[in-house]
């Protein structure tokens, strides 16, 4: 019989986040679940490290909510606009609080979720020679190659305690779906202690199992499953709904005020219950003009076992 591991955003993050944990949302500017982010924020978690390839939007948001001591990452940035200010503000001013940085590469990042998920002591990559990073980070250091071919830089395997994923679907046993822009959610869940996907769609097991290739994350690594329909807004779900950009312009004006800032949080994350009311509260207007559009995929035959 299939585990039911279904259950609502809440319950999912009172379980599985904890103060001073190290927590991974990861999504290649695509699939970014901003549902769990809110969700975190207003059950006034602290003292996280969060990692992420990209710390866009959804870690200034975090930031500026006083959820977080660190953040692990390899790009930061409003993707196309500029800075983010929340971000700015906690590392020059200590708004709302101070905040360390760990940077490296996304080649850097993504090795250490590699050796995360492996289990290895370290990943080996050639891409730092040259690079200012290591003089700032001194978790990136630099071995002899044992084949003789000189020094190679190395980065420390990533465990986070929780990898949260939004994907398109998932069954009951979260058996997870996902295509489009792909980024590091199958080696940050395998790497990770607990892994909650949240998904657009539950679908039986037999949807999953007829188009297997499309599964990047087993049920066998997934401790909760989260039904939350437009639960990466404003990033987007390819085949569901388009990015807002309008929403990442207005979040640079908003987010260079502290006050507008707090107004907003007050108003989008701790003004609503839950993902279902800042759907509701967003419009219908909204959700229509994001709408994607059609593209389908073609079928294959995958063979009948006899």
């Amino acid at each position: 019989m299939t585990s039911d591991k279904l259950t609502n955003m809440h319950d999912a993050i009172a379980n599985h986040v904890h103060d001073g944990d190290t927590v991974a949302i990861e999504g290649f500017t695509a699939c970014i679940c901003f549902a769990a982010a809110h969700e975190i924020i207003r059950q006034g978690r602290r003292d996280l490290t969060l990692c992420r390839m990209t710390p866009d939007l959804i870690y200034d948001q975090m930031i500026a909510a006083g959820c977080a001591r660190k953040m692990i990452f390899s790009y930061l940035g409003n993707p196309g606009v500029g800075s983010l200010h929340c971000v700015r503000r906690a590392v020059e001013k200590g708004i709302p609080n101070t905040i360390k940085l760990e940077e490296y590469s996304h080649f850097g990042t993504v090795g250490r979720y590699l050796a995360g998920a492996y289990r290895l002591p370290f990943f080996p990559l050639r891409s730092y020679l040259g690079s200012d990073l290591p003089k700032v980070n001194p978790r990136i250091r630099f071995v002899e190659s044992p084949y003789g071919d000189g020094s190679i830089a190395v980065v420390p395997p990533l465990n986070p305690d929780v990898a949260i994923v939004h994907a398109q679907r998932a069954d009951l046993a979260g058996n997870t779906q996902l295509w489009g822009l792909l980024g590091v959610q199958k080696e940050a869940a395998f790497a990770a202690s607990h892994v909650i996907v949240v998904v657009e769609e539950i679908v039986d097991e037999a949807v999953i199992r007829a188009d297997p290739n499309r599964t990047i994350i087993p049920g066998l690594v997934v401790d909760a499953v989260v039904h939350e329909p437009y639960g990466t807004h404003p990033s987007y779900v390819q085949g569901y709904y388009d990015r807002d950009n309008e929403f990442y312009l207005r979040w640079d004006k908003i987010s260079r005020d502290e006050a507008a800032t707090q107004a907003w949080l007050d108003e989008w994350v701790y003004g609503v219950q839950d993902r279902a009311e800042y759907v509701a509260k967003m419009g219908q207007e909204t959700w229509e003009r994001l709408a994607p559009g059609e593209a389908m995929a073609g079928s294959v035959n995958y063979g009948k076992y006899t």
